[in-house]
């Protein structure tokens, strides 16, 4: 009788270099974005295209910069995204915990109807949401934009959900039984153990807010108000031909998402791989 084979391992030699090849494929797009932001007008319609701009050409983003009130965007678009992050921790933290820890009467059942609500795209509730707001008189306002943060996201919940189910359920009876409010245990405890998932929630929630277009464009009215991505989208209609300034500007409003992202990888790949360990 022949001993069970082992599945076929491809060297890893092999797979570093196929994924480097793909990590160089999805960064020409970004890679292009950066060089032809350091071109002039001329090297910039050249043909066949120079990948490395000779000479650098700065005052694409000093004149970029100039062209519109970026320095305000940024402040509206950072205080948005502050105020959403904090919301959504804090009431998605709260749900999911309610949903891992706690024991109540048709637990279960809420936590399926909420991932329903997954399933409703947010073009069914766009008209009836703006309809609440406007009768609320929050139009032309930053509250549409960070108030919903304080209501849960589904995604998030669930993405939390599934990490407090791993965390051991011995210590959260010892915490009850020495005295520990529910509260205080998802405060003290439960919390500082899933820096991971949190991590993971505060990246997509920044990431969210500081891309989101259709809100701001829906919402916001007064030119003061802007966001960067609205900002940036106003720029390329006025600036439109003026491809080196306009590709500066979108350089910029990236940046900090690449950036953000590098620095928080691994914790944030650590939760989004213990998330889903137990169901």
């Amino acid at each position: 009788m022949k001993p069970p084979t082992e599945p076929r391992r491809w060297p890893r030699g092999l797979v570093y270099a196929a994924l480097i090849l793909l990590s160089l494929l999805f960064m020409l797009p970004f890679a292009w974005l950066v060089s032809t932001s350091f071109k002039g007008d001329a090297q910039i319609m050249k043909y066949p295209p120079d990948w490395i701009p000779n000479p650098l050409v700065l005052k694409n983003y000093q004149e970029g910069l100039r062209a519109a009130p970026f320095g305000l965007y940024l402040l509206n678009t950072l205080g948005i995204a502050t105020v959403v992050i904090v919301g959504t921790m804090v009431s998605c933290s709260l749900v999911a915990y309610s949903f891992a820890i706690l024991r109540w009467p048709k637990r279960d059942l809420f936590f399926f109807l909420m991932l329903c609500t997954m399933m409703l795209p947010g073009q069914v509730t766009m008209i009836p949401i703006f309809m609440v707001f406007r009768k609320l008189g929050w139009i032309n306002t930053f509250l549409p934009l960070v108030v919903p943060a304080f209501f849960g996201n589904a995604f998030f919940i669930f993405l939390l959900r599934q990490f407090f189910l791993t965390i051991p359920r011995d210590l959260i009876d010892q915490a009850r039984i020495d005295g520990c409010s529910e509260f205080r245990l998802w405060w003290q405890i439960v919390l500082p153990l899933s820096k991971p998932a949190l991590a993971t929630v505060g990246l997509f929630t920044f990431m969210g807010a500081w891309n989101d277009f259709l809100g701001p464009l829906i919402y916001l009215v007064d030119e003061g108000k802007y966001t960067l991505s609205l900002g940036l989208a106003m720029f390329r209609g006025q600036y439109g031909s003026q491809f080196g300034q306009l590709m500066a500007v979108s350089t910029l409003m990236i940046l900090p998402v690449i950036v953000l992202f590098f620095f928080t990888q691994k914790t944030f790949i650590q939760g989004i791989k213990t998330s889903g360990l137990k169901g």
